[in-house]
């Protein structure tokens, strides 16, 4: 196989984010562990990923992205919130229901807010 540069990493990214609109989480992952190996630094290739396996049903394979994730952007609202959804859908709801408090903290979104049980202001 010939090496890869990292034009072909952002291309690869790229029809990773189209994969997974399509609703390919599966191809969206075997084209991220490229760029991931070659750029394991990059947040938002790992973050990509940790969606593509949530929505593939690999859990603990998300989980473990979103935590690498978080380690590096610990407010990151987001990550916060769909680690919470990794591990609500692992029947895992207390340590979900954290994770959600911690997204609705950080991003008073509506989803954010409703999942992490708050109560909208009236």
């Amino acid at each position: 196989m010939p090496e890869q540069s990292p034009e072909t990493h952002v291309i690869d990214y790229r029809a990773a984010e189209q994969l997974l609109a399509a609703r390919d989480p599966r191809g969206a992952v075997k084209l991220l562990d490229s760029v991931i190996a070659a750029h394991p630094e990059n947040t938002a290739a790992r973050l990509l990923r940790a969606r593509a396996f949530f929505l593939a049903a690999q859990l603990r394979p998300a989980e473990l992205e979103f935590q690498v994730v978080l380690e590096r952007e610990p407010d990151n609202a987001f990550a916060h919130f769909a680690l919470g959804r990794t591990l609500e859908r692992a029947g895992r709801s207390d340590e979900a229901l954290r994770h959600f408090r911690l997204a609705a903290a950080l991003d008073p979104q509506p989803d954010y807010i409703q999942a992490a049980r708050f109560r909208m202001p009236d």
